[in-house]
């Protein structure tokens, strides 16, 4: 069997890093510093919204810069500036008011997996906007880049080092594209309706019963039927393979 023809070990996501750059990537974390600031940090109430921010790795900043923007086409229209005593690790590649960062790494993932590439999860950045790539991980012999966009001119904007500017995590080649999209009426599934309906009326009184002082709702502060994995019928007990965290390991150095 060639090397081509060898498939990678099982769930196996390697960086290889290119020469004596710094590669800082480490596994999404949780929290975010704009959670943290809501009201008894109520954001965290939020399965869905935690699950997605710890879905990955991502990459930092090895130091800090200023850029901003022009308004022009041209590629001296983003203006860099590192802080004293470093190099930005971005550049004016591309023109357009596109920041480029060259990521110092060549990734594989296992056959037929592709690296989603976007902007870091749940982390808004005024003035700039994230772009992102699926790239076919399992071949090229090559490096990517991550990109941000202006999304306005005139504004001086900070990355700071160790600031996330990428998060990276594996998707399947072509599963989407297998899959066969449909639209129905909700009540062509009775027993899926019924247990909307329950839901949407626990839901509606749970909002109600907010409102009133010593309430059992004011004491649960948030319903947490799907951070339970439950139903609200009890139909579903406990939903088979139900998260309520991500426990994504590190990148660890090859001996």
């Amino acid at each position: 069997m060639s090397d081509k023809a060898k498939p990678a070990d099982p769930g196996k996501l390697t960086a290889f890093v290119i020469g004596d750059a710094p590669l800082i990537i480490r596994p999404a974390p949780l929290e975010r510093e704009w959670m943290n600031a809501t009201h008894e940090r109520f954001a965290y109430r939020c399965l869905p919204l935690n699950i997605a921010n710890a879905h990955g790795w991502e990459l930092h900043s090895p130091a800090g810069f200023t850029a901003g923007w022009t308004g022009k086409p041209g590629t001296d229209a983003v203006v860099i500036g590192p802080d004293a005593g470093t190099t930005a690790p971005a550049v004016s590649h591309f023109g357009h008011g596109i920041l480029t960062f060259h990521i110092p790494a060549l990734f594989r993932t296992e056959p037929g997996y592709d690296l989603m590439i976007q902007g870091p999860i749940n982390r808004p950045k005024d003035g700039l906007y994230a772009l992102s790539g699926v790239v076919e991980t399992d071949w090229m012999p090559f490096s990517f880049t991550m990109n941000w966009v202006f999304t306005r001119p005139g504004a001086l904007l900070r990355f700071e080092k160790d600031e996330p500017i990428c998060h990276i995590f594996p998707v399947k080649r072509g599963e989407v594209e297998s899959l066969q999209p449909e639209v129905r009426n909700l009540s062509d599934d009775p027993l899926l309706k019924a247990e909307y309906e329950a839901w949407s009326a626990s839901r509606n009184t749970f909002n109600s019963d907010l409102k009133t002082p010593g309430s059992a709702a004011q004491a649960e502060k948030w319903q947490k039927i799907y951070v339970r994995g439950t139903t609200e019928s009890g139909q579903v007990e406990a939903a088979e393979d139900h998260r309520t965290k991500l426990r994504v390991k590190p990148f660890r150095r090859a001996k």
